[in-house]
């Protein structure tokens, strides 16, 4: 249910700055008890050691909006090489923006240096290429220009993650009237969207993140130039864009972004051969297989159950895939395994050059696509060692995706049938139905018989 964030809508406001509405206790919903733990243990070291320390972002907007935040970002306006001093469990990363994490086991809470603005930075800063620099398109390659609160707040980017809540008074600072947008569920983006999305193309991912999480709607200032500038996405680094796919893509809203990714013109900068084969004929089952693998995604981490994006891989890549195998088969000779093998590594170089699939999940992949080509060979000894492939389940489950989808193909709904039924078979009963399945056609051609050598060449060898 949709509720109001103000909880004393009477009460005055008091104001820290001509930018800024403070919300006393009050007046929100913020608690301490909502924070994690290790989250208020470095709030209050900054805060004891005479910094000023602040939640910051989603853990505040998720908080008022009743859900419990996966995340505990803190700004602050000492410096990283300050937060290192003060934190033995310190480590600082990044280039493009300097951060501190402070890790507490699994436990990472992200501590950030108060941003300030380019155009207001020292001539010392801005001749640094250490503190920033902005590419020929706009975008911000190095962005360690440090600054005060208020200016930290404006370069954030939607107005609903410009909520700071201090831990020392439990005040809630909207610099952005955040509050009033989290009210009409709204995502609105700070200053003029075309320069906010060309400093950080990202944000256009991140705009239909947070509308479909949250259940909001981009505004229309927000969303209107997102198609035009979605080539810009074409210069994010692929492995940037693997972490934007796992946020998109993992968090039980995989079909709804999906669509809204196509609606904006933006799936192309993930998957830009599948996009190609969407918009073509040639694939009748492709939207619905990735739509159904999506969807029971979405399902599994909803009920908590584990998910892994190789298969969301290997389901979205699998006709594309299937294509690449029937042109190698057309135009070559090699055997069915070089013809695959061929094909994998051409699709996954080009899909690499989008998104940086980790190899731990290309070989995940890779085990998913071979083995529907194992499930077709269950003479013998093979159906024994398929079912005991590591990654039996994931590629069985693929399977009846398939099957379910191509109902129409009455071998492979009967070959996903037996395997159903097989590994649920008892030892005698499997060796039954191995007999019963029909030895495949061999694809080797047959083997010429050697002439014998002719009696007058074996009596001239004799004699020399």
């Amino acid at each position: 249910m949709c509720k109001k964030v103000f909880t004393s809508p009477k009460s005055k406001n008091k104001k820290n700055s001509s930018t800024a509405t403070v919300l006393t206790r009050d007046m929100h919903s913020v608690s301490r008890k909502f924070i994690s733990i290790n989250a208020l243990k470095v709030l209050n070291r900054l805060n004891s050691s005479g910094y000023d320390a602040y939640l910051v972002g989603g853990g505040v907007r998720d908080i008022l909006l009743g859900i419990s935040p996966k995340d505990f970002d803190i700004a602050t306006n000492a410096t990283p090489e300050q937060i290192k001093t003060l934190f033995r469990n310190c480590r600082l990363i990044g280039r493009r923006f300097r951060l501190a994490h402070i890790v507490f086991g699994r436990d990472i809470i992200e501590v950030a240096t108060f941003r300030g603005h380019h155009d207001t930075a020292s001539e010392k800063q801005q001749q640094c290429q250490k503190q920033s620099k902005q590419s020929e398109h706009g975008m911000l390659l190095r962005d360690n220009i440090y600054g005060s609160i208020e200016e930290d707040a404006e370069r954030r980017d939607f107005t609903i993650n410009a909520l700071y809540y201090s831990a020392k008074d439990f005040t809630v600072h909207d610099f952005a009237n955040g509050i009033q947008d989290i009210n009409d569920r709204q995502i609105r983006l700070i200053g003029d969207p075309e320069t906010r999305y060309r400093e950080d193309p990202v944000r256009m991912l991140r705009a239909i993140r947070f509308a479909t999480k949250l259940n909001m709607e981009i505004s229309k200032k927000t969303k209107q130039p997102i198609k035009s500038l979605a080539p810009l996405l074409a210069n994010i680094p692929p492995a940037r864009m693997f972490e934007e796919f796992n946020k998109l893509f993992l968090s039980g809203k995989a079909l709804v972004n999906f669509n809204q990714l196509r609606e904006y013109q933006l799936f192309t900068y993930f998957f830009p051969i599948v996009e190609q084969a969407l918009q073509s004929d040639e694939f009748p089952y492709l939207a619905n297989l990735i739509a159904t693998a999506l969807s029971n995604t979405d399902d599994r981490i909803n009920n908590d159950k584990r998910v892994t994006p190789a298969f969301l891989f290997a389901a979205v890549l699998w006709y594309p895939l299937q294509q690449k195998i029937l042109q190698l088969k057309a135009t070559t000779t090699m055997t069915p395994q070089d013809t695959f093998f061929s094909a994998y590594h051409e699709i996954m170089s080009e899909q690499q050059r989008s998104i940086a699939i980790p190899k731990r999940f290309q070989a995940v992949m890779k085990d998913i696509w071979i083995l529907q080509e194992k499930f077709e060979r269950r003479e013998g000894k093979k159906a024994f060692k398929t079912l005991e492939h590591i990654k039996f389940r994931a590629g069985y489950d693929f399977l009846l995706l398939r099957a379910t989808l191509e109902h129409e193909n009455t071998e492979l709904v009967k070959l996903s049938q037996w395997w159903t039924d097989f590994q649920h078979s008892n030892y005698d009963t499997q060796q039954i139905m191995i007999k019963s399945v029909a030895k495949p056609v061999s694809k080797r051609s047959p083997r010429k018989k050697r002439k014998p050598k002719s009696p007058q060449k074996n009596a001239s060898n004799t004699q020399e």
